[in-house]
């Protein structure tokens, strides 16, 4: 029978992590996050996503722009399922949507910016680079096995040019609520310029749409809430567990040198741990202090913002276990094979 003293232990560090993850998250990222994320999915026309995201769009446009959309929001792998929820909600390909979804956590340029201050420019660069191919590789394959036989769309209502561009705005005001925190560190200034947008942005959509339009939008962000903090908050719990099982110095010894078992295993240990935003940067170097290969550690950087165990449980709600087990299989290979490939070049 298990220490209850143990038990009462890993519990208390699983609330921990979760209160953290509250206090970090719920207020600058997370509620600004659903609220953009419901005001894709109901404000919206189709149009406007599938114009880069959809079935009829070459793919040459799609996949690059899904791939780079992302540098601008600074999110984490769970920040990040908002978003992809209000895309693939409205009708956006598998493939764009998982390329979004891959490569939105892995190149916000505060995380590049802040890899290459730390970890060195080598790494910033070849993570911003090659998580970019990787996240169309990935998007492309995703496209392949589901999309081979998938019916083409019926119409899709389409809300006007004067809806179009208060959606775009709406959109933009949103977006500054949700990078606003990352810019700024003055806990007054932040408050002060935090306050000015919201309020801004309640007056701006009472004038812009109406009571039906903006009830829609409530009803898709609390299903959006209702359907992903639960399973959120739960893996945030056995996350923070399984960090406190697993010692740093252990992982160290495990993913020393350059050979592709060290990155596939930097690759696995990186998927099933959480990492909020810009927090892998300094785990990762104090592993790489311990003995961890430069090969790993950009495994774990690819790995690791693009999963975690919260980011599994809720990506499969999303879009099903059968997508959601070959997009973690392809993440975990990707990121092993860059990994090893990098660490040959790079000591």
């Amino acid at each position: 029978m298990p220490d209850q003293s143990l038990i009462y232990h890993l519990a208390i560090v699983g609330l921990g992590s979760v209160q953290e993850y509250l206090a970090l998250h719920v207020l600058l990222c997370l509620v600004p996050a659903f609220f953009l994320a419901g005001a894709i999915a109901s404000l919206f026309s189709k149009e406007s996503v599938l114009r880069f995201f959809g079935n009829e769009t070459p793919k040459y446009i799609s996949y690059p722009v899904a791939a780079v959309s992302g540098c601008l929001l600074a999110v984490c792998s769970c920040t990040v399922l908002p978003l992809f929820a209000g895309i693939y909600r409205r009708g956006a390909g598998i493939g764009p949507a998982t390329t979004f979804l891959f490569s939105a956590p892995a190149i916000n340029i505060l995380a590049i910016v802040y890899t290459a201050k730390i970890l060195g420019y080598d790494l910033g660069v070849a993570r911003a680079v090659i998580a970019i191919i990787l996240s169309i590789a990935i998007g492309l394959t995703m496209a392949a096995v589901f999309e081979r036989h998938r019916e083409k769309k019926e119409g899709i209502k389409n809300f006007g040019e004067e809806r179009h561009a208060h959606s775009a705005y709406l959109f933009l005001l949103l977006l500054a609520i949700l990078i606003v925190p990352e810019i700024l560190t003055e806990w007054i200034l932040l408050l002060a310029v935090e306050t000015v947008l919201v309020l801004i942005t309640i007056y701006l959509s009472f004038n812009w749409f109406s009571k039906d339009e903006l009830k829609d939008w409530m009803a898709e962000t609390w299903f959006l809430v209702k359907q992903i903090a639960p399973l959120l908050l739960l893996g945030v719990f056995f996350a923070g567990i399984m960090v406190e099982l697993l010692p740093a110095e252990y992982v160290a010894a495990v993913v020393g040198g350059a050979s592709f078992g060290a990155s596939f295993i930097a690759s696995v240990a990186a998927a099933l741990m959480y990492f909020s935003t810009l927090t892998e940067v300094p785990i990762i170097s104090a592993l790489t202090e311990l003995g961890m290969g430069r090969g790993p550690a950009l495994a774990m950087l690819l790995a690791g913002p693009a999963l975690s165990l919260p980011n599994m449980i809720v990506i499969s709600r999303i879009m099903g276990a059968k997508k959601t087990s070959l997009y973690i299989a392809l993440i975990v290979a990707v990121a092993s094979i860059a990994g090893f490939i990098f660490g040959l070049y790079f000591v």
